[in-house]
């Protein structure tokens, strides 16, 4: 026990940039945020990453919002990164993007991210060839953060050619079993937290359908927690398949992700939980990310 933690020391990168080996940098970007700043922590697989711009958000409603969101994540990582940003954060909402909860995780998969979570050097141990004294002797001091708060932009548009996909049935995709007492975990530690957890499933035609709807509606309602399907509330969003996707539906563009995020800005108004930051000096970063983020987004 005492060598692992020792090598856990000696591997866990020092700064949580890639640069520094640091696994999912903007992911682990929230590690930068200052203590105790982020109001909405959003997780889940690409789908809440390419879905949800947190720059958006600031600009509507003056909420801070972080993405924890990694390509094909499952629940076993979503875990670790709801806890990990929970160390400096106490966020009021907690947003997990629903596709995640349909990927299957295998016992080993579980018990080597467990292992990984608690000794690093499960996870960091090819960092063994840039190692230096600086690993061996100095402390972790997170200190980078994204400017578009985990959220990756893009423009392309790709068409998607169904478009029908949410036709309604009374089937029901099965959740494995293994993936529900993971969100019934997250759902309890954020009650212990006092956050509110809220389930979301982001427009997605490829990933998307009425049986997974039924699915995680049936997890909501037996775990008591809040459900939104943006692919039954089109209406309110106005996605434009011909536009709003980058990959033939799989998932949004920027131009889909504004919409999305602009509704979440609404919708998180509405919980009365949150304060607008916008003139607050303790929040003057966040005004300068996005002035950054604009400079770029208005090219598109």
């Amino acid at each position: 026990m005492a060598i692992l933690l020792a090598a856990s020391f000696v591997f866990m990168p020092k700064n949580n940039m890639s640069e520094f080996g640091m696994e999912e940098a903007q992911a682990n970007g929230i590690l930068g945020e200052k203590e105790n700043t982020i109001d909405v922590l959003v997780l889940g697989d690409s789908e809440s990453y390419s879905a949800i711009t947190p720059m958006q958000i600031w600009k509507d409603a003056g909420y801070t919002a972080y993405v924890c969101g990694t390509s094909a994540q499952s629940l076993n990582y979503t875990s670790v990164l709801l806890r990990r940003a929970f160390e400096k954060q106490q966020p009021k909402v907690v947003i997990l993007e629903t596709n995640a909860i349909y990927r299957k995780i295998s016992s080993n998969q579980a018990v080597g991210t467990e292992l990984a979570n608690y000794f690093s050097v499960f996870q960091y141990h090819n960092r063994w060839k840039s190692l230096g004294l600086h690993d061996f002797t100095g402390k972790a001091k997170f200190t980078w953060t994204d400017d578009y708060k985990g959220y990756r932009y893009r423009t392309k548009v790709d068409p998607a050619r169904q478009k029908e996909y949410m036709k309604p049935t009374d089937k029901v995709a099965e959740i494995p079993a293994l993936n529900i007492q993971y969100v019934r975990e997250m759902k309890q530690f954020c009650d212990e937290n006092g956050s509110r957890l809220v389930l979301v499933s982001t427009p997605s035609t490829v990933n998307w359908n009425f049986q997974r709807h039924n699915g995680i509606q049936k997890l909501a309602n037996d775990i008591g927690c809040e459900y939104i399907d943006l692919n039954l509330m089109n209406d309110r969003i106005q996605i434009d398949w011909s536009k709003d996707t980058r990959d033939k539906g799989d998932h949004l563009n920027h131009f889909g992700a504004v919409k999305v995020s602009r509704f979440l800005s609404e919708y998180l108004k509405e919980t009365g939980l949150l304060t607008d930051h916008r003139e607050d000096p303790a929040y003057a970063k966040w005004n300068d990310s996005l002035k950054k983020y604009e400079t770029i987004v208005e090219k598109a």
